[in-house]
């Protein structure tokens, strides 16, 4: 995927973006609802699971705790273990964190891998 206008236009329809933080040429985590929540576009794979973990530190963590990944595609076991992290630096933080609209891909490796229950919000 490129960076053009029809990648992020999904994200910004769907809602208020106060913020969108670059971490490559296809991903990023943008702050939605004035901080409320993250909404993740584009995909995390080996290739680039360590830019956007590293890039994600430079934002607050949602307010509300939900993070949406609707639009977080493609994935691989590296997104699983980004995702994870950023449980682990919310716990570390005293705050909790929920991902939502999880996707299909990354459902069956968080089960694959034994963490759907960590990852997907029942």
């Amino acid at each position: 995927m490129t960076k053009n206008a029809a990648t992020t236009a999904p994200v910004a329809r769907s809602a208020k973006i106060s913020s969108l933080r670059e971490i490559t040429d296809d991903t990023r985590f943008a702050l939605a609802d004035n901080g409320a929540r993250w909404v993740c576009v584009g995909g995390v794979t080996f290739s680039n699971a360590g830019p956007v973990l590293e890039a994600s530190r430079a934002l607050p963590l949602p307010t509300s705790g939900v993070v949406d990944c609707q639009a977080l595609h493609p994935v691989d076991s590296a997104a699983v273990a980004v995702l994870l992290a950023l449980k682990r630096r919310a716990a570390e933080e005293g705050k909790s964190l929920t991902f939502t609209n999880i996707t299909a891909s990354l459902h069956t490796l968080a089960d694959l891998y034994g963490v759907e229950e960590m990852l997907v919000s029942k």
